[in-house]
């Protein structure tokens, strides 16, 4: 399944992502500084939730996809357990 994000969609995701890496490189320079362990906690939470709900857009976005290919008879030679279970694992490797 390709990747096909579009317009608002694919902004959302790319915004998530950018505060992510903004957070994330937050929490390295606050360990590099000694900062409280508790900051550093929080900092890395909130960097963890933005990956999350990039993923989770990110998975959204290919179940329409699915779907669509499903309801078009064209689900790239997979039926309908097999489409299940991937994308199932792709919900688990969020979890």
């Amino acid at each position: 399944m390709e990747l096909e994000l579009e317009g608002a969609d694919l902004k959302s995701v790319l915004n998530r992502l950018r505060r992510a890496q903004g957070q994330i490189s937050g929490v390295i320079r606050m360990i590099e500084e000694g900062r409280d362990c508790e900051d550093v906690v929080t900092q890395l939470a909130a960097a963890s939730r933005a990956l999350d709900r990039a993923g989770f857009a990110i998975i959204a976005t290919g179940l329409q996809k699915c779907v669509a290919d499903i309801e078009s008879g064209r689900a790239n030679g997979e039926d309908g357990e097999q489409m299940r279970a991937r994308l199932e694992r792709l919900f688990l490797s969020l979890a």
